[in-house]
């Protein structure tokens, strides 16, 4: 299933997507014990997914997708995890070596935006990048969880931009070398557009990543060339914190990234990116 908040006269609703950019099943008017927000959903844990596949299954309460808008689909999270270095193709294009453990950094649920919001270029920084990225949707509560065990705990995927600010990053001497103002910022984490189920993909493991910038093709590759797979990431991320449901674990970034362009390039106001993954879907944000 393909699970979406959406905001319809001035209301916001949970509902299911019946496919990508198709009609949407009104999930809390089909069940009034359905919560509104999606990490309550997943807190819900299998009812609550029997009550949305019977509600789908009834085939009322559907709205047209473009007369509502729609919102990230989950925005309410605990942590908001990040993976650095995870995409062989990236590891080449930088000059350096495979990671032999994941890199962990973080944003903020703060940082998330919606699918078709605009992205306002903050004003701190000169060298905003984009980059695609597959993101794991925690699906229940898990501590020193086994990598045999760790797709148990997986609720579905969605699609995020990790919008850097690489002066921030990268630059020697800003922040002592910590990454979290360059990757944590307003707006940072563009979401969505629906949360697939894992059961909605046949493997995420072996999915185009796309991103494109006014139209001009970025970074081009496949959920393949990641370095540490889903249940590799669980199992690492659970050894030192626990992980709730409704968190989102960014899985990394394929090349093609700005800043490694020769020259560099970034992101300006006005451009319209898009960063997508196939049978999930495209996030569409402006500069302004």
């Amino acid at each position: 299933m393909r699970f979406v908040q959406f905001e319809q006269n001035g209301e916001r609703f949970l509902g299911v997507e019946l496919r990508y950019g198709g009609d949407i099943v009104n999930l809390n008017q089909a069940n009034s014990s359905i919560p509104r927000d999606m990490r309550s959903f997943i807190e819900g844990g299998h009812q609550m997914l029997l009550a949305a596949k019977s509600a789908v299954e009834r085939g009322q309460h559907i709205v047209k997708n473009e007369s509502v808008k729609l919102l990230a689909p989950i925005t309410s999270c605990d942590k908001v995890l990040c993976i650095g270095m995870n995409y062989r193709d990236h590891c080449e294009e930088q000059g350096a070596p495979v990671p032999k453990e994941p890199l962990i950094f973080n944003k903020f649920p703060s940082c998330i935006i919606g699918p078709l919001d605009d992205l306002h270029y903050p004003k701190e920084t000169e060298e905003l990048d984009w980059e695609v990225e597959l993101v794991i949707v925690v699906g229940r509560e898990g501590k020193d969880v086994l990598e045999s065990e760790a797709m148990n705990y997986v609720f579905g995927y969605t699609v995020a931009n990790d919008v850097s600010a690489r002066d921030w990053q990268l630059k020697p001497g800003k922040n002592g070398g910590q990454w979290v103002i360059g990757k944590a910022m307003d707006n940072f984490c563009p979401l969505g557009p629906a949360i697939v189920t894992k059961e909605g993909l046949v493997d995420p493991h072996n999915l185009g990543v796309r991103t494109r910038v006014n139209g001009v093709t970025k970074q081009n590759s496949n959920t393949n060339q990641m370095v540490f797979q889903t249940q590799q990431l669980i199992a690492f991320i659970t050894r030192f914190m626990t992980i709730k449901p409704g968190d989102l674990i960014l899985t990394g970034t394929p090349p093609g990234v700005g800043v490694f362009k020769k020259p560099p390039e970034f992101m300006k106001r006005g451009d319209i990116v898009e960063v997508e993954i196939d049978d999930i879907g495209t996030l569409k944000n402006k500069i302004v």
